[in-house]
C-alpha cells in the first residue's frame, strides 16, 4: 500500500478549541523551584562539526529523528505534508546557531486560493533536550520535550528542533495549502516553505473515535511539581489543560485510586486513597466520597466520561488502611484475598460504594481494577466483589491468559510481548460486550514510548492495534513525573520516561507520536468501511505487517 497516498499517519481539535488549549499550555508560570535550564551533553560533537558554519540556517527536517544537540545535520528546503480533515499531523524543523542567540519562530496562515487554516490552529514548540540512559550508551540528551514557550537562548554551535502540531479544521476545504515557517536568531530572519495537502476524507472528532485509549492519570504528581495544595482550585487549574489534551486524543478511561498506595508506591508520587474510610467507635463504617466525586466530575467535565478504573482490591503489598475512632489513629493492615478478615473489609466498604454509584450514575461506568494479579489472588478477590454487588465489572492488565481472565474481565489488557488472541478468543469476549486491548511496560524493549525509543515505534502501537483487531492501548503512567522531568527524564526503577508521556506545561514528542498513531487506527477504521474487494485486500495485507509481539533490534 502507498503510504502516503492513504496518509495513514496523524487528530481532530476544531480552531477554538485548539487555541485555548495552546494558550492554556503557554500561560503557566515556569515554577522557580524546578529548573528549567538544559543539562550539559555527556557526548558533544567535537567543535570541528562546526566548521564553515558561520551563519544561522533553517531547514526541514524529519519527525523520526532525534538530533543531537551539538550535531550539524542535513536538512531540506521545503516540506510537503498530507492530512485528512480533522487531521493532526506533525512537522520537525531545525534552526543551526553557530554563534548562539535567542531564537523565536512563526508560521503563517496556510492557504489555498480563497480558503485558510489560520495560524492559530498549529501549535509551535520547541524541543527540549531531557537526560536519558541505555546500558549502551549510559547518560546522554534526547530531544523529546515540547515547550511551548515563545522565545528560548541558544548556545552557539548548537541545533534547536521546532515541532509544529497542525491540527487540520473538519470544515477545511481540500486541497494544496501554501505557508511558511520564519525562525528569527537575534533579530536575523530566516524563511522556509512548506505545503499541506487535505485530502476529501474526514477524520472523526475525537470524542466518536472507537480507539479504547487508558493512560493512567496521577493528579498526585501534579500537585507536587507545582506546589500546590491537593484538590484545592490551583490544583485542578494545573491539570486541566493536560487532562484536556488528554481527552483530545481519544482517552476513554479516568483511573481513580480507591486504597492507598495500590502499586505500593512504586512512582516519585504515591497514590492516595480518594476515599476515606472510618471504623466509628459504634463499630459502624462510615466513607468520605469527596474527593474521589470531585475527581471524577473533573475529569468528566474535561472530556472523559466512558469509564471509571477503581485500582483496588487486589494491591501488591495487600495493605488496607482506615481511621479508627476508637483508637484515635490510622489503621494499616495486611489482609490476604480469601481471609474472613478481607471479606468483612471489603464487603461493606464495596456494598456502600455500589450504593453510591448507582445515586451518582456512575455505576455502569465503574470497574474495579486488577494489575497483573496472579490466579490464586484473583478468585478470592472475585468472590468478595460479586458478594456486595454481581453486577460490578472489573478491568485487568494481565500478563498471562487463562478462564479466569477471559470469562470474568470486561475490559483486559494484555501485555504486549504475550501471544497474541486468536480470533476466536477475541469474538468470544466481543460477543459479551467486553474489551481486548494491550499494554507496554518496563521490560519490554522495542516497541515502546520511553525517551530513549525511536519515534515512529509510538505510532507503530496504533498500527499494531488494528492488525491485532484490538480494541485500543493501556499505558501505566501518562504523568507520574519524576523529580525534575523538565531536566531528566530517568528514574530509579524503570527506563527513562517510562513514568509519563507528557511534561509539565507541554507534551513531548513521544505523545504526538502515539496520537498519530491512534488517528491511523481510525483512519483505517474508516478506509475499511470504504474500501471494497481488491483495494480492501492490499490494505489488510499491509495492516497484517504490524501483527508480530516482538521487534528485533536494528
Amino acid at each position: 500500500m502507498d503510504y502516503q497516498k492513504y496518509n495513514l499517519t496523524n487528530t481532530s481539535i476544531m480552531k477554538k478549541k485548539n487555541l485555548l488549549l495552546t494558550l492554556a499550555f503557554a500561560a503557566m508560570p515556569v515554577m522557580a523551584q524546578m529548573p528549567d535550564t538544559e543539562l550539559p551533553d555527556p557526548h558533544p560533537a567535537p567543535a570541528s562539526a562546526w566548521q564553515g558554519v558561520t551563519k544561522a540556517a533553517l531547514g526541514w527536517g524529519n519527525i523520526d529523528t532525534q538530533y543531537g544537540r551539538n550535531a550539524v545535520p542535513r536538512m531540506a528546503d521545503r516540506l510537503d505534508l498530507y492530512a485528512w480533515r480533522g487531521e493532526r499531523v506533525s512537522a520537525q524543523a531545525l534552526v543551526l546557531v553557530p554563534q548562539g542567540g535567542k531564537v523565536t519562530f512563526s508560521v503563517s496562515d496556510l492557504r489555498n486560493g480563497r480558503h485558510v487554516i489560520p495560524a492559530e490552529a498549529v501549535n509551535r514548540y520547541f524541543v527540549r533536550y531531557v537526560m536519558s540512559d541505555s546500558l549502551r550508551q549510559g547518560e546522554y540528551l534526547v530531544p523529546d520535550r515540547l515547550d511551548p514557550a515563545r522565545e528560548l537562548t541558544a548556545e552557539a554551535q548548537t541545533v534547536r528542533p521546532l515541532w509544529l502540531d497542525i491540527r487540520v479544521p473538519q470544515t477545511a476545504a481540500p486541497g494544496k495549502y501554501r505557508g511558511t515557517l520564519t525562525a528569527h536568531v537575534d533579530g536575523t530572519g530566516l524563511t522556509i516553505p512548506f505545503t499541506l495537502e487535505v485530502g476529501r476524507r474526514t477524520l472523526p472528532e475525537p470524542s466518536e473515535w472507537a480507539f479504547h485509549l487508558d493512560l493512567w492519570q496521577n493528579p498526585y504528581s501534579v500537585a507536587r511539581f507545582y506546589g500546590v495544595k491537593l484538590w484545592s482550585k490551583e490544583h485542578f487549574d494545573r491539570m486541566r489543560p493536560m487532562m484536556k489534551e488528554l481527552a483530545a486524543a481519544g482517552q476513554k478511561v479516568i483511573t481513580a485510586s480507591i486504597i492507598k498506595h495500590p502499586w505500593n508506591g512504586q512512582t516519585e508520587d504515591a497514590f492516595e486513597s480518594m476515599i476515606g474510610k472510618t471504623l466509628t467507635q459504634g463499630g459502624e463504617w462510615r466513607y468520605d466520597y469527596r474527593v474521589f466525586d470531585r475527581w471524577v466530575e473533573f475529569m468528566m467535565d474535561c472530556g472523559i466520561t466512558e469509564q471509571i478504573d477503581c485500582y483496588t482490591i487486589v494491591p501488591w503489598h495487600l495493605l488496607f488502611e482506615y481511621y479508627d475512632e476508637a483508637r484515635n489513629c490510622t489503621v494499616q493492615e495486611k489482609l490476604a484475598p480469601g481471609s474472613k478478615e478481607y471479606e468483612d473489609y471489603l464487603i461493606p466498604f464495596l456494598k456502600d460504594f455500589a450504593r453510591h454509584l448507582k445515586e451518582k450514575g456512575w455505576f455502569g461506568k465503574t470497574c474495579i481494577a486488577m494489575d497483573e494479579r496472579p490466579k490464586s489472588l484473583l478468585e478470592p478477590a472475585y468472590a468478595v466483589l460479586y458478594k456486595a454487588d454481581p453486577g460490578f465489572r472489573v478491568k485487568g492488565a494481565i500478563n498471562y491468559f487463562g478462564p479466569e481472565v477471559s470469562e470474568r474481565m470486561y475490559d483486559i489488557s494484555f501485555s504486549f510481548n504475550q501471544p497474541l488472541l486468536t480470533p476466536q478468543q477475541i469474538a468470544a469476549h466481543r460477543s459479551k460486550g467486553h474489551k481486548v486491548t494491550f499494554y507496554t511496560c518496563t521490560g519490554h524493549v522495542r516497541p515502546n514510548t520511553f525517551v530513549k525509543s525511536r519515534p515512529a515505534e509510538a505510532a507503530w502501537l496504533g498500527w499494531h492495534t488494528a492488525a491485532a483487531d484490538y480494541d485500543g492501548y493501556l499505558r501505566w503512567a501518562f504523568n507520574s513525573w519524576v523529580k525534575n522531568p523538565w531536566q531528566d527524564s530517568r528514574f530509579v526503577r524503570f527506563e527513562a520516561g517510562d513514568c509519563f508521556l507528557v511534561y509539565p506545561g507541554g507534551t513531548s514528542v513521544r505523545w504526538e507520536r502515539l496520537v498519530e498513531g491512534i488517528e491511523d487506527f481510525e483512519k483505517i477504521r474508516v478506509l475499511r468501511s470504504e474500501l471494497k474487494g481488491k483495494k480492501l485486500q492490499r490494505l489488510n495485507d499491509e495492516i497484517k505487517k504490524f501483527s508480530p509481539v516482538k521487534i528485533e533490534p536494528g
